[in-house]
């Protein structure tokens, strides 16, 4: 069955200054929806925003239901923000255990974690603490995912296996991706905004993102 994310009518200010004004995304399980846009444009406040994390005006809908705070309803939506989000006294393997997932599938994708299943996850470098963040929020048991700055401190290796996680989970997720490493977003994303000036813009190619100063040719 196809479940569909959207979102509109959100509204932000900090003091006076509009960060999000006009908004529209709609996100269906099994398509990859990519957002682009310069530092301070609101990427990671409209995230935050619709996980309702960050109180502000929306409309944020799952099958015609409205929700104001889903991140109640993980079920339903996962969200990996840019800091980390796992307590780091952690293990692995109380980790793995609560997101109920095989620790050992991991293992076999990212072999450098081979006998670190006992190890406290802020006992690792800050890419492997990522990894680790980034995988259980993919392979959790959830209709959509918002994913901000996934590719950032993780190998170029480990970024096409993750690319390939995403697209095996696509077929039962939606998901929504922002990151600077835009070539990663254009080529990937089935569809892909950019947020400017607190509203979204459609790209269909890279001369939209010079067109708007996101890039320069």
């Amino acid at each position: 069955m196809k479940h569909t994310l959207e979102i509109s009518g959100i509204r932000l200010l900090f003091g006076e200054r509009l960060i999000l004004s006009d908004v529209y995304l709609k996100i269906e399980t099994g398509s990859i929806v990519g957002l682009l846009g310069q530092n301070g444009s609101g990427k990671s406040c409209l995230m935050r925003g619709v996980y309702g994390t960050l109180a502000c005006e929306k409309s944020v809908s799952i099958d015609d239901v409205y929700f104001f705070n889903v991140y109640k309803q993980p079920q339903l939506m996962r969200y990996l923000p840019q800091h980390y989000f796992i307590p780091k006294w952690l293990s692995l393997k109380r980790i793995f255990r609560d997101f109920c997932i095989d620790f050992q599938v991991f293992v076999q994708l990212f072999p450098e974690f081979q006998g670190r299943e006992n190890a406290r996850i802020g006992h690792l470098s800050g890419g492997m603490y990522r990894l680790v963040e980034l995988y259980v929020t993919l392979k959790s048991d959830t209709q959509f995912i918002l994913l901000d700055e996934p590719f950032t401190h993780i190998s170029p290796v480990q970024v096409n296996t993750i690319k390939t996680i995403i697209n095996e989970e696509r077929n039962r997720k939606g998901f929504l991706i922002t990151d600077h490493l835009y070539t990663h977003i254009v080529r990937f994303c089935d569809n892909v905004y950019l947020l400017r000036d607190g509203k979204t813009n459609a790209i269909t190619t890279t001369d939209d993102l010079n067109k708007l100063g996101y890039i320069r040719s």
